[in-house]
């Protein structure tokens, strides 16, 4: 497509294209934003190497392309505008929450990426802060680095794991690039390693000290839990990852208690998600904090989103055209927007309209230039916890609710009904 637009004299007609989010996933009441820090650094940092662009020169799909194309990838970069919603903020269906305005080639390019760095963390932040909110205010850690689909998805997940809300994460990579805090327990092969479970449970604590978490369902639980408890201090608690979790940690706190450690804490982890964890909560389980690893780092309920980049206006010398796709099922609406957050619902207006409430599509890059620091990690965590708490009830609950009401401008509309006659055969 880029060399398309080249070689037909396009490339200097500015285009501006929308992420949107055309439905929500299923069971989910919103999604929050994550992922702009990446969008921002790939666009900063788009070009194109010598030997990428003798591989692309090779390829048979672009035999007949001139070489003044080639010659335009060598001098490509970013030069255009970014606009988004900050990150932390609740989404809905039906509304853009990121706009490129460029020349059309810069704008295209970025459209896979895009798609996949905002969705797949949104998806994450989104089940971390279902899973926090079932909690009732135990802590939520990521622990689903190792069922991640890659390596960078566990790192790139636990940032937006703790984005919505979780304590902190086991993967030290995404501690290090994040300052998220560190959290984790040994592994059975620990336990395992060594000729008695007491041992291994002594050497874990001449390491960790007070940081000592003795995972102890190695072999029996409740046996496990009396061995760590005749180690005594210096602990900060146990954790189980199978069996009843319900039952064993009330027998595991009474062994506990017993034993003089009644500030020594309860972790569980094990195939937990946010309905199991609300389960034990409401039970009452004596449990302090919960593990949660595949179901979060995979999204697993919902491991997708249907957003989409879609182009919907053209500056051609000055003159704009305003685009839109009306295929059934997959329509898309005209016009450069801008989403007005207001106390009960969302208006979608015109770009340039005056709305009231929070305008949620800020300027991040202009002229291919970060217009100020991105907001940092606690900052967008802060932004999710604060935006949640003024939700609806009902959409923080595990279950689906009405939507969050969506409304057009009176000129947004008035451009889908001039625009779509337009374009209509």
């Amino acid at each position: 497509m880029a060399a398309g637009y080249f070689e037909a004299g396009k490339a200097a007609e500015r285009a501006t294209f929308e992420f949107a989010i055309r439905r929500l996933p299923a069971g989910r009441n919103f999604v929050l934003m994550a992922g702009l820090p990446q969008v921002v650094e790939y666009l900063l940092q788009l070009s194109f190497a010598e030997e990428e662009i003798e591989y692309l020169r090779g390829l048979p799909q672009f035999h007949r392309v001139s070489s003044g194309f080639f010659d335009y990838l060598r001098r490509f970069r970013f030069t255009g505008d970014l606009f988004a919603a900050p990150e932390g903020t609740p989404l809905f269906a039906g509304q853009p929450v990121l706009t490129i305005r460029a020349p059309i080639v810069e704008a295209q390019l970025p459209e896979t990426f895009v798609l996949s760095a905002i969705t797949f963390p949104a998806l994450v932040a989104s089940k971390a802060a279902r899973c926090v909110a079932a909690a009732g205010g135990r802590a939520v850690v990521e622990f689903g680095t190792r069922r991640a689909h890659t390596a960078e998805a566990g790192v790139l997940g636990a940032r937006a794991a703790y984005l919505g809300g979780c304590a902190g994460t086991s993967n030290t990579l995404a501690g290090f690039r994040f300052g998220i805090p560190v959290k984790g327990t040994a592994a059975h092969s620990w336990v395992m390693s060594f000729s008695s479970e007491t041992e291994s449970f002594r050497q874990l604590q001449n390491v960790l000290g007070e940081h000592t978490v003795q995972l102890i369902d190695t072999y029996d639980t409740i046996e496990g839990a009396r061995r760590a408890a005749q180690l005594g201090k210096p602990l900060w608690g146990v954790r189980i990852d199978s069996g009843d979790s319900l039952a064993l940690s009330r027998h595991v706190r009474a062994v506990l208690d017993e034993a003089g450690l009644r500030e020594a804490q309860i972790m569980v982890s094990g195939d937990l998600d946010e309905y199991k964890i609300r389960e034990l909560a409401r039970a009452g389980a004596p449990i302090d904090a919960f593990g949660v690893g595949t179901q979060l780092a995979t999204s697993g309920d919902a491991p997708f989103m249907n957003a989409t980049y879609k182009m919907v206006e053209l500056d051609i010398g000055g003159i704009n055209r305003f685009t839109a796709k009306l295929s059934e099922d997959k329509i898309s609406l005209p016009g450069a927007k801008q989403v007005f957050r207001e106390l009960e619902r969302d208006v979608v207006a015109r770009s340039g309209e005056c709305g009231k409430g929070e305008a949620l599509l800020r300027p991040v890059l202009i002229g291919g230039r970060l217009v100020e620091p991105l907001p940092t990690l606690e900052q967008a965590r802060c932004r999710a916890a604060e935006s949640l708490g003024r939700m609806p009830q009902a959409l923080r609950e595990l279950e689906v609710a009405d939507p969050w009401p969506i409304v057009h401008s009176r000129e947004l509309r008035e451009l889908i009904d001039r625009t779509h006659r337009n374009l209509s055969p």
